[in-house]
């Protein structure tokens, strides 16, 4: 588990590591040396870029979809999150986003969601600011009351067509009604083979257009509004903290160690050591 407690990451408050190496966090929390150097950075820092990855959604059940769950089916979940995969079966890629919508509608913020919501809260009368960068498409930031999210990613509650282009928040559930129950993950189960025109389609302005997640498949880049806001963000904070993330998928892996170039303190809130913890306290 990512972070069991609450009081884990009140973030400045009532911190307790900025490092674990191995275990449930509850059971294996170590003190830094560094904590005191940390506490005493965060009580002036006055604006707190906060990069956030599927690790911290994982505490509320959302699977990371690697490891264990990296198939879908018989297929990699990467192999059905590109641009082609959707071009060629947009029917399954629509089954596996449904199975993921649906998953992730059943689910609560978790303890981490809730401790940065508050932090944002409590620093925000202080007259300091807090921006949660997310490579997370859960939405359940939001959900736990954080008002300054950057979803890099997209979000599995948006559409956008692929004809007009207009992107709407959609928390329909099923999305379309030939989804209703399907997208089990089971190996065996088979497609459902859906018609393209009984697909989830845009209501905008009788645009009838094939709607796609708005999220960003591998392959695609991001979004240049958001990029803008995020670059904005990387070089005007004066404290970093990565929570939850293996920081492996660019561009979000180097959005840290950008920042601690600037030599700005950036701490690691992470299960494991990763490919990036050398850059950071």
């Amino acid at each position: 588990m990512l972070l069991r407690n609450r009081a884990v990451v009140a973030l400045g408050l009532r911190i307790c590591s900025s490092h674990v190496t191995k275990g449930p966090l509850a059971d294996a929390v170590k003190h830094s040396s560094d904590m005191s150097e940390f506490r005493e950075v965060f009580s002036k820092a006055k604006h707190i870029a906060i990069i956030t990855g599927a690790g911290v959604s994982a505490e509320s059940g959302v699977p990371t979809f690697r490891g264990k769950n990296e198939k879908w089916r018989k297929w990699l979940s990467q192999d059905l999150a590109t641009p082609e995969a959707f071009s060629r079966d947009p029917s399954r890629v629509w089954e596996f986003y449904h199975y993921r919508r649906e998953l992730v509608m059943n689910k609560k913020p978790s303890a981490v969601h809730l401790a940065l919501a508050e932090c944002e809260v409590r620093l925000t009368k202080q007259g300091r600011s807090v921006v949660i960068i997310t490579q997370c498409i859960d939405d359940l930031h939001r959900q736990a009351g954080s008002k300054h999210v950057l979803n890099i990613h997209g979000s599995l509650m948006e559409t956008r067509c692929m004809s007009c282009g207009h992107v709407s928040v959609n928390k329909r559930s099923p999305i379309c009604a030939p989804l209703k129950n399907k997208g089990d993950p089971g190996p065996d189960v088979p497609d459902a083979q859906i018609p393209v025109d009984k697909l989830p389609r845009c209501e905008e302005r009788e645009c009838n257009g094939l709607l796609r997640p708005n999220v960003v498949f591998f392959g695609e880049t991001l979004d240049s509004h958001i990029l803008t806001k995020v670059e904005k963000e990387i070089e005007t904070c004066d404290l970093c903290l990565v929570v939850g993330t293996s920081s492996i998928v660019y561009p979000a892996a180097m959005f840290g160690p950008r920042i601690a170039s600037r030599g700005v303190p950036v701490a690691e809130f992470n299960i494991n050591t990763t490919p990036k913890s050398e850059y950071f306290m």
